[in-house]
Formats: structure tokens, C-alpha cells, sequence
């Protein structure tokens, strides 16, 4: 379940900025995967690494793992295969998916701690 939330979040992701860029999504089906697939291949790879290590994704310190590691290696991606990676670019990535990513595990963790009345 935790994958699922990270990948949704990830191509959300991608898919705004497409859209802040006024590039199409359907009708720019091999465009929006040429986006998309750097950041997807960096997530698993990072989910691939906590299943390795059995730690619980949900948590805040894996999910710091799944953050640097589908920022860093999606944008190592995005340079070898010859896409843009202007500093703005990797400023408003590292935020957003710090945003998306660390922001969902927080509030989980902030209402995991809230006493039930």
C-alpha cells in the first residue's frame, strides 16, 4: 500500500509540472512517460532497498530514504537520458516531493499519536 501512495504521488508530481509547462498529458502519452519514468525507476529502487533492509516505508526516517533517493536518482536519470535538469527544476523537485512524499508520512504519524477519545 505504501508503494502504491508513493508511486500516485510521484506521478502526480510529474504530471503538474507537465501541466505548469502547458504540455500535454493524453494527448502526450510517450511525453508524460518520458517524465514520469526517471522518478518511478528511483522510487522502486528506493522501496527495493527498505524491502531489502524489511524497514516499514510509512515511517518518517525510511521515507526520508525514499525522498533523497527518488529525487537524486531520478534526476541522475533525467541527465543521462538527455533531460532537463536546470537548478529550478531540481529546486522545485527536491521540495514537492519532499512536500508529497515526507508530508502524507507526517500526518500519519501526527494522527497515529493523537489520543482517541
Amino acid at each position: 500500500m505504501v508503494i502504491l501512495i508513493d508511486l500516485v504521488l510521484v506521478v502526480v508530481f510529474c504530471v503538474i509540472g507537465r501541466l505548469s509547462h502547458a504540455e500535454g498529458i493524453f494527448g502526450d502519452l510517450p511525453g508524460t512517460l518520458n517524465t514520469v519514468w526517471p522518478f518511478v525507476v528511483a522510487l522502486l529502487v528506493a522501496h527495493g532497498a527498505l524491502l531489502l533492509r524489511r524497514a516499514h516505508a510509512e515511517r518518517m526516517l525510511p521515507g526520508l530514504v525514499v525522498w533523497v533517493v527518488t529525487v537524486a536518482g531520478g534526476l541522475l536519470l533525467r541527465v543521462v537520458s538527455g533531460q532537463g535538469t536546470a537548478l529550478p527544476f531540481i529546486i522545485v523537485a527536491t521540495l514537492t516531493l519532499a512536500l508529497l512524499l515526507l508530508g502524507w508520512r507526517a500526518v500519519r504519524a501526527l494522527m497515529r499519536r493523537r489520543p482517541v477519545s
